[in-house]
């Protein structure tokens, strides 16, 4: 199974695994964490979620083997949902939403910070944006939502460099909230999990709708922004080479 489903004390942790593929999102996994999150918006049972990973990564992001194929495959067939159901998800999820990023994380596995209400992160775990490097735009509406959480200077480094931030750089800039050694950073995530989930859910739901309601219409036009720079983007020389190169160097293990 691509995607782990735990229940306890009314919080719903979603495990990506896919260890082999560094937990990168195929269109299995857009697709069923799009559909665990629709299920926990409606499971009156379920007052938090937290997303996580197997083995040594949060999630390595787009699969890049099927970011090829979408180019040079006539024939490839997308997810019911896909990347941009993932987002809708993500972007709607009325619940508390907690990250817990236990290994490295690139791509979406940094901008799905940008959902979370909370993020917790492994003090061995490493973070990159590696748009540019792939010669692409951003994603998930980083443009809009990473300068919002983290300011204009930090994004623009995190956003524009494709280095790797650390964990003490990323709390430093405010990315995630709590930096925990790795032994203990599930269970601290999941003790302030279990606190918000003992309050009444229709009050967590209102005060996350009353901080998110006004971000929707600038996350929908970032995200048409970036969807319209990815077009142009995508299959350029820039990121075809990068593509190119990755398939030369590839030994079996989704790495964007």
């Amino acid at each position: 199974m691509t995607l782990l489903i735990d229940d306890e004390n009314r919080v719903r942790t979603l495990t990506l695994n896919r260890p082999d593929a560094l937990n990168a999102f195929n269109e299995t996994l857009y697709d069923a964490t799009a559909e665990a999150l629709a299920a926990a918006a409606d499971d009156p049972e379920v007052a938090v979620v937290m997303i996580t990973g197997t083995g040594r990564a949060f999630s390595a992001g787009q699969d890049l083997a099927e970011m090829q194929a979408r180019i040079t495959d006539p024939g490839f067939t997308g997810g019911r949902h896909g990347f941009p159901g993932l987002i809708d998800a993500l972007g709607r999820f009325p619940k508390p939403l907690i990250c817990v990023v236990n290994g490295v994380g690139l791509g979406l596995g940094v901008t799905i910070l940008g959902f979370a209400d909370l993020a917790f992160m492994s003090a061995t775990a490493r973070l990159k944006c590696p748009f540019t490097s792939l010669g692409v735009a951003p994603e998930a509406a980083s443009s809009y939502l990473v300068p919002a959480l983290i300011g204009r200077q930090n994004a623009a480094w995190l956003l524009m460099s494709s280095e790797w931030v650390d964990a003490a750089e990323a709390l430093r800039m405010g990315l995630v909230w709590k930096v925990c050694e790795p032994d203990e950073l599930l269970a601290d995530a999941r003790r302030h999990a279990e606190v918000l989930a003992a309050k009444p859910i229709p009050s967590l739901i209102a005060v996350k709708e009353a901080m998110v309601e006004p971000t929707r219409a600038e996350i929908a036009a970032a995200r048409a922004r970036e969807d319209a720079y990815f077009a142009d983007l995508m299959g350029a020389q820039a990121n075809a080479e990068a593509l190119a190169e990755f398939t030369r160097g590839r030994s079996g293990t989704a790495t964007g």
